[in-house]
């Protein structure tokens, strides 16, 4: 309903208009638009109030709706899929330039794709389809940006020619503006409680920024953040949490620990025991404490478990015409000590000795002789071998022992080859021992025929 001599209220959808009176009587002129991302079609952008006797509109309103392709040179704008929020239709191949200042650079704010499986909406780095992909997708995803790097923006959308039916609101949208056009990331500001470091001054592609925290906090997030080629940052910012607990102090080698909190707060203990045979250096138990300055710190270092020292063995001494292997003063708990003769001299006992661990620390026997050889010694080796196996292992042989020990066998052959000697001269009739007379010449005893009587010197 209108009231007698007015037109009638006009209405756009997806769009708006104003009035030259909202009365809307005749003479009124409306002028309309569209929102964003949609395009006028299908009548005037301006009509008039007319016909004083029966009033109207000189021409229909018009309609706004999201078309396929178009150009755009606005400083911001958005772009539609065709038909949007409806559905778009099948085997549809649109595209739309974005253009903005030569000074600047085109940023896209992809705020809802939602696709079919095989229709695809690309994002080209430039005015033509030759230009650098940006990015290519399908299906659905979440809202995100992209940064060209030039003022111009080609994006294209292909929908499959065989695809069923689309649901409503299937599409895109896409708003667009312009950015500052420049080669370095923006800069990142301070956070609070630490301070950040840059590996160069400007902010260009492949800068990394890394964030550090004061003593006492913790950080949270990446560390590092670097500038991408699309100018953007690889994450968000971090920041610094103040530190409540102790960091996990560490095990020491040789013990066990008893921990009484395993998250380490301030005040939490860790106890450290030994293992047997091993002996603690340091504080047994650590605890955590708060600090004004800084964050919480145990209050000693780790201790640790060193072996329990033993008292070293002394030299037990060189025996005469031998040697010691290694040759030394004091020889630790555990050490071995070997013993070796000289040529021409035989080794009588252990030929190494331990020295035991204790309190204190002692040799594992005593240390060996090195007794000379003689020819008698050689003629009865085998009864030296029996004496040295004879004597118990750690006792020397000495003095009137040894002599005893090595002569008494050699004294029993000898006399046993006397007497043999003694009886067979005796039983023959001939002297016992017969000894040249002196001045007698050697060959006194041999006569002339004696000499002669040999048939070789025979004459014919």
């Amino acid at each position: 309903a209108f009231e007698q001599g007015h037109c009638y209220e006009p209405f756009v959808k997806y769009g708006n208009f104003t009035a030259s009176d909202p009365r809307y009587p005749v003479g009124t002129t409306v002028e309309f638009s569209c929102d964003p991302g949609y395009t006028l079609e299908q009548g005037s952008t301006i009509i008039e109030c007319v016909d004083p006797s029966d009033p109207q509109w000189n021409e229909t309103e018009p309609a706004c709706r999201a078309v396929c392709s178009g150009e755009l040179t606005d400083v911001a704008g958005v772009v539609l899929s065709p038909n949007w929020p409806e559905a778009y239709g099948k085997g549809q191949d649109c595209i739309w330039g974005l253009h903005v200042e030569e000074d600047k650079r085109v940023m896209l704010d992809i705020r809802v794709l939602r696709l079919g499986a095989g229709d695809v909406l690309t994002f080209y780095d430039g005015d033509d389809l030759t230009a650098r992909i940006l990015g290519q997708y399908t299906g659905a995803r979440g809202r995100f940006k992209l940064y060209a790097s030039t003022a111009d923006v080609t994006v294209q959308f292909q929908s499959d020619p065989g695809a069923g039916a689309f649901a409503y609101r299937q599409g895109f949208v896409i708003h667009f503006s312009e950015v500052p056009r420049n080669d370095t990331c923006p800069e990142l500001p301070d956070i609070a409680n630490g301070w950040k470091t840059s590996s160069q001054p400007e902010l260009l592609h492949g800068t990394v920024v890394t964030y550090h925290c004061y003593p006492g906090f913790q950080l949270t997030g990446t560390d590092l953040l670097m500038c991408h080629w699309d100018l953007t940052w690889s994450a968000d910012l971090p920041s610094c949490e103040r530190v409540t607990s102790c960091r996990d102090p560490g095990d020491a080698e040789h013990s066990r620990r008893v921990v009484s909190s395993p998250k380490f707060p301030v005040g939490a203990t860790v106890q450290y025991i030994c293992d047997k045979g091993y002996i603690l250096a340091g504080a047994g138990t650590i605890t955590c404490h708060d600090r004004a300055a800084g964050g919480p710190k145990w209050s000693d270092r780790l201790p640790k478990c060193i072996s329990e020292t033993y008292e070293p063995c002394h030299n037990p001494g060189v025996p005469a015409g031998g040697r010691q292997s290694p040759e030394r003063r004091l020889y630790p708990a555990g050490a071995t000590l070997r013993f070796s003769c000289a040529a021409g001299r035989a080794l009588l006992g252990e030929g190494s000795l331990r020295c035991l661990p204790g309190h204190p620390s002692r040799w594992s026997g005593s240390p060996p002789i090195c007794k000379a050889a003689s020819y008698d010694e050689f003629y009865s080796n085998r009864n030296l071998d029996a004496v040295a196996k004879a004597v118990p292992s750690g006792t020397a042989l000495e003095g009137t022992n040894v002599a005893i020990a090595v002569f008494l066998p050699v004294l029993v052959v000898a006399l046993l080859i006397g007497g043999i000697y003694l009886y067979f001269s005796k039983f023959q009739g001939k002297p016992a021992l017969q000894l040249p007379l002196a001045g007698s010449h050697p060959y006194d005893h041999i006569t002339v025929e004696s000499a002669f009587d040999n048939p070789t010197y025979e004459t014919g």
